[in-house]
């Protein structure tokens, strides 16, 4: 890792929170960049701002869901912080559920947070990413956008919805110098993935697999941490990857045997 590969660069990263939102923020932060961490919830992201210093990390509170907030808050964060470079989209939120049970609720809530915040976010950092002809954007989506889950429907549709948004923008800002990227992480240690644990062999069963659920296992036998998506992240948005747009990682240990 080269420790200044992100010198002089803003992000903006959603979620920022906790988990892979978290990680992320500090896989950039490690990389010399300044990082406007932002969630619904001013817990996690104000312990952030405290432990590296407002000359690293700001704390910004909105629902990426509510357009006129992020607008608000991509505002403050070029008119206080510095133009924006990076945008991560990681805010997500997982209800698990049969169709036939999913309330409207939950549908339109993990529509809203899943890709009305991508689309949100996205659209009001590409606006000055434009004028200025340069940056990345990366959505951190999900392997079940492209593999079929029993009682994953809203998410997996949601995240897929997510995924194409985030190819299509690619192919529009591209000849403005601008690259858009997925990466689709699988089972990762989180408090959401802990969040489908009934007990203490849950995390055995998701590596062995489950085929009363059509469900395959992760063939490297374990499952991912939050710094294994953080460092996909950091390597997209750096100039390593300068040749790579609308390209979606997966990086699930190949649970999804994708081809």
């Amino acid at each position: 890792m080269q420790q200044s590969e992100l010198s002089g660069r803003v992000a903006l990263v959603t979620g920022a929170g906790q988990g892979i939102g978290e990680a992320v923020t500090r896989a950039l932060v490690a990389r010399g960049a300044r990082v406007a961490a932002l969630d619904w919830t001013p817990d996690g992201i104000k312990d952030l701002e405290a432990e590296f210093g407002r000359d690293k990390v700001t704390a910004h509170t909105a629902d990426v869901a509510d357009s006129t907030a992020v607008e608000a808050v991509v505002d403050e964060v070029e008119n206080t912080v510095g133009p924006l470079g990076i945008l991560v989209n990681v805010a997500g939120v997982l209800r698990t559920s049969p169709v036939v049970d999913i309330t409207d609720d939950v549908w339109h809530r993990t529509f809203a947070v899943n890709s009305t915040g991508v689309f949100n976010a996205s659209r009001a950092v590409a606006r000055r990413m434009t004028e200025r002809r340069s940056g990345c954007i990366v959505t951190v989506g999900s392997n079940a956008a492209g593999v079929p889950r029993t009682s994953m429907a809203a998410y997996a549709a949601s995240k897929a919805a997510a995924t194409m948004f985030t190819k299509c923008l690619g192919l529009e800002l591209g000849r403005s110098g601008i690259r858009c990227n997925v990466v689709s992480p699988g089972s990762t240690d989180t408090a959401m993935q802990r969040g489908l644990w009934a007990d203490d062999q849950a995390p055995q069963r998701v590596i062995d697999g489950d085929p009363g659920s059509y469900r395959v296992g992760i063939p490297l036998g374990r499952i991912a941490e939050p710094a294994d998506i953080a460092d996909a992240v950091a390597f997209l948005v750096s100039d390593r990857a300068r040749h790579i747009t609308m390209h979606d990682l997966y990086v699930d240990g190949g649970a999804t045997l994708r081809a």
